[in-house]
């Protein structure tokens, strides 16, 4: 992201300069600015900058005039929508007109930073998530079965896993999203869970719905946390995990999710839990 050539779109020149120093801070470089519709479309084409900073008030026209007017000139050159203006008409009148992010004044650094490092680093930050989203979701199974359990479990060797397979028993899924979409899936058979359960509340379980309710509040556990190392590492993933979907019953057929992923076996001593994971490319959240 260092070096990145950036046209600043404003009329105040307040803001113009509070984002150039931004920007500068970060080791981008301000090729040019401009604050009308003919201003926009000389500095573009002269300067053909990679990012365009765009404020959605201008005289005479507005960002989304501005930014069609830009993607005419180079679809490729990446808008990042700067204003106070923000409402939910707005947002997707800007999501519509290709713009790739929407940050809101006043500006905070952080954000603003934030919204342009998941913008123009997109493949390095996909394969930064590939080479460690498994060891990070596998050391989350292993932290949250030795905290709620006090057991420890043992991987095999992961595989890929791009097809159906059938369910032992329970299986939950959690969804993921960010600046990519993926899942976590736990799947297990029912005395697995129940063994598991007990473990955790300290008592033998009586009904399927409590073994159900516990086992899907730890993989909700396990996916948050795995999340928050994630995230720690760059912002700009912005992970979230959605509430989990839980399936259970005899010839349970599990669908692939139409994005590679990889799974791995967990040997413990209440039995065999595999652990799924993967993410997509897509069309990642939107800020």
């Amino acid at each position: 992201m260092e070096g990145t050539r950036v046209v600043i779109v404003d009329d105040s020149p307040f803001s113009i300069a509070y984002i150039r120093g931004i920007l500068e801070r970060h080791g981008l470089e301000v090729v040019g600015e401009a604050g009308t519709l003919d201003a926009v479309k000389e500095v573009v084409k002269d300067k053909m900058p990679q990012l365009v900073t765009m404020d959605m008030t201008l005289p005479g026209t507005d960002g989304l005039e501005c930014t069609r007017a830009i993607h005419e000139i180079n679809k490729d050159i990446k808008v990042i929508v700067v204003s106070s203006m923000m409402d939910d008409e707005i947002v997707k009148a800007a999501k519509d007109n290709k713009v790739s992010a929407y940050v809101q004044k006043p500006i905070d650094e952080d954000s603003l930073m934030t919204a342009i490092s998941r913008v123009m680093e997109s493949d390095e930050l996909y394969e930064e998530l590939s080479d460690k989203n498994m060891e990070i979701f596998k050391e989350s199974l292993l932290d949250g079965i030795n905290k709620m359990a006090k057991s420890l479990i043992t991987y095999q060797t992961e595989y890929p896993c791009e097809k159906e397979f059938e369910s032992k028993g329970l299986t939950i899924i959690i969804g993921i999203i960010g600046k990519f979409s993926g899942r976590m899936l736990i799947d297990l058979s029912m005395k697995t869970a129940s063994q598991l359960t007990a473990a955790i509340m300290k008592k033998e379980t009586n009904t399927n719905e409590e073994v159900i309710a516990v086992i899907g509040e730890l993989a909700n556990i396990i996916s948050g946390n795995a999340c928050s190392v994630i995230n720690r590492m760059n912002k700009a993933f912005g992970l979230r995990v959605a509430p989990p979907t839980i399936m259970h019953g005899e010839s349970v057929c599990i669908t692939a999710p139409g994005f590679h992923t990889t799974s791995v076996i967990g040997e413990s001593e209440f039995g065999e839990i595999l652990l799924n994971v993967g993410f997509q490319r897509g069309d990642d959240h939107w800020m």
